[in-house]
């Protein structure tokens, strides 16, 4: 093990992991389940957030707050900026400008208070193969300053709520990798965090996994933790969170719920126009820019929406009278990828 003071890093070739050390987190054995509370107040603010390696400017001045009980998704294609951002939460990295506020307090002004309430689940598992999924939990519960009894205690009240019990005492070399998912998020959960760090805990598992996970990371989320969820799965973002930044480039282009995001695109429907589009120029087309908006162009589809309360069978006898060849006009729901092609102009990248 690697002193890096107030946090022990766990080497496994190959993976880190990051854990607050006996010293930074203080805990007491009577410090025992989850604090729940329910009132809406932020946990975690980051302000002006600027972080820059050289000539990269990897997260530029982004702000967002995550509230007790609340999941807040940052969303955005691999190299966004949202491993970046997370290092700078949890202080493996400190901001070129602005502040991280934890439960009121600058984080740098006391890291070993902020650290003692987050849990951090990096993206690549961190776990000893040789030992078996309880001694991995233990291992990492006496790291973060827990008794050898209530390690224990706690890596069987994990192991029960991840669905592990009955592989608890084989090797976890031996285990799925989204076996191996779970445990490694159970190693961030055994000293009760209030705030929890998550950088993509589902990215390369199998969708029956990727379910498990989401379903316990809801119960967290019940149970009053905050959690900070990074992911570039738009379907996970859409059905996980509560509130939705999106961040790419280092910037974050949008925030706030799914509904809300949606209606950044000008209503609850989107036109799909599929037709010989390749030389066409909507923004010549006679009253189109005063009825509809383009929010993505093909050679042989269009995407638009319409603006004000226009009838959709209206709309829908204007769009097939368009100056052009039009095979067929479709209606659907805007969904995130859509907001993701209305703010950058192009989809998100997997």
């Amino acid at each position: 093990m690697l002193s890096t003071g107030p946090w022990q890093t766990g080497l496994i070739p190959g993976r880190v992991l990051f854990l607050p050390s006996v010293e930074a987190l203080n805990l007491q054995d009577s410090d025992f389940g989850f604090r729940i509370s329910h009132a809406a107040m932020p946990l975690l603010k980051a302000h002006q957030l600027l972080k820059r390696f050289g000539e990269i400017c990897a997260v530029n001045l982004i702000n967002f707050e995550v509230r007790e009980g609340e999941i807040y998704g940052l969303l955005g294609p691999n190299g966004a900026g949202k491993t970046t951002t997370i290092s700078m939460v949890c202080g493996l990295l400190k901001p070129d400008a602005g502040e991280v506020v934890v439960e009121g307090l600058n984080f740098w002004s006391d890291p070993q208070r902020a650290r003692r309430i987050m849990g951090v689940v990096p993206q690549e598992v961190a776990l000893y193969d040789e030992l078996s999924g309880r001694e991995n939990l233990e291992f990492w519960g006496r790291m973060a300053g827990l008794t050898a009894p209530t390690a224990r205690d706690r890596a069987g009240e994990l192991l029960e709520s991840l669905s592990l019990a009955d592989r608890a005492q084989d090797a976890v070399g031996t285990y799925s990798g989204g076996m191996k998912r779970r445990i490694n998020l159970g190693c961030a959960l055994l000293h009760r965090p209030r705030l929890l760090l998550l950088d993509e805990p589902t990215v390369g598992i199998d969708p029956q996994a990727r379910l498990r996970i989401l379903e316990f990371i809801r119960g967290l989320a019940t149970d009053g933790t905050a959690i900070l969820y990074t992911t570039h799965y738009l379907e996970e973002a859409e059905t996980l969170c509560q509130r939705i930044g999106i961040i790419d480039h280092g910037q974050l282009l949008a925030e706030g719920t799914l509904s809300e995001l949606q209606r950044r695109l000008g209503g609850s429907q989107l036109f799909v126009i599929d037709g010989e589009l390749k030389d066409a120029t909507p923004e010549e087309w006679l009253g189109f820019r005063d009825r509809f908006r383009v929010i993505q162009k093909s050679d042989h589809q269009l995407v638009a929406s319409a603006g004000g309360e226009c009838d959709p069978a209206d709309c829908l006898k204007q769009l097939l009278a368009l100056p052009v060849r039009v095979q067929n006009v479709t209606l659907k729901r805007p969904s995130l990828n859509d907001v993701f092609l209305q703010l950058t102009g192009r989809e998100l990248r997997e």
